[in-house]
């Protein structure tokens, strides 16, 4: 997935200067650290977040009390955009799981440009229907494919917002990407080391290798990257 790395979010990078404008007087950068929490299920949306680095993921909570990631977004996308469109809670948890940074802007600043430009509302719907098109495939994905296909495509997904060759992840962030037990993580790390995509330290280290990783992962990986890059080509 082509995704910026120093050019900062690629949805307000998208905008012509003058819709950019009308954001910018609102934009206030901040920084968050691995497993920080931008905003909790069930609270109001009061902000809206544009990642520049980092990775966070969308985690549903179970009545049971398992906690299971829907996706992932790094800065490529926002946090909260349906708040735009109406008022709501938040139905998931967004966590990050690779520390970075954002421009977090009022929902109501934001609601007041996505009135008043075209280009504006053109930038968040794109997001909507690429997070759509991101739920509906991991939906499949888990339904199908085995369990090391699974966590090969993740740490595809996290290295590309990453960047860099080692990630920090714990094995309780691995089993709610992987909606399983911590047991099932460390089987299928194992099996990962094995097939020499990756090499983990007792500091929750994981060294990316790349090559090993896209030999494993299902084609989820490659299809969803290419049509997301296809819709962002298209229209921004």
């Amino acid at each position: 997935m082509a995704l910026p790395t120093s050019s900062g979010n690629r949805l307000l990078a998208a905008l012509p200067p003058a819709d950019f404008d009308l954001l910018a007087p609102h934009l206030q950068k901040m920084s968050f650290g691995f497993d920080a929490v931008l905003v909790r299920t069930g609270d109001e949306f009061k902000q809206v977040y544009f990642p520049m680095s980092g990775a966070i993921a969308f985690l549903v909570e179970m009545l049971d009390g398992h906690i299971v990631a829907s996706t992932l977004m790094g800065s490529e996308g926002a946090v909260g955009v349906l708040s735009v469109l109406s008022p709501s809670q938040s139905p998931v948890t967004a966590r990050a799981y690779a520390a970075g940074s954002a421009f977090q802007i009022p929902v109501s600043q934001l609601q007041l440009a996505f009135d008043r430009s075209a280009a504006v509302k053109r930038i968040l719907r794109l997001h909507l229907r690429t997070q759509l098109l991101q739920l509906q495939n991991v939906a499949a994905c888990n339904a199908v494919h085995p369990v090391e296909c699974r966590m090969a495509r993740w740490l595809l997904e996290l290295h590309d917002r990453v960047g860099g060759e080692t990630i920090q992840l714990t094995q309780d962030a691995l089993a709610q990407l992987l909606g399983v037990r911590r047991t099932t993580v460390t089987l299928t790390m194992s099996r990962l080391r094995a097939a020499g995509a990756i090499k983990a330290d007792r500091r929750g280290m994981l060294e990316i290798k790349r090559t090993g990783l896209e030999s494993v992962a299902c084609e989820c990986y490659t299809v969803m990257r290419r049509r997301i890059d296809r819709m962002y080509g298209e229209e921004l």
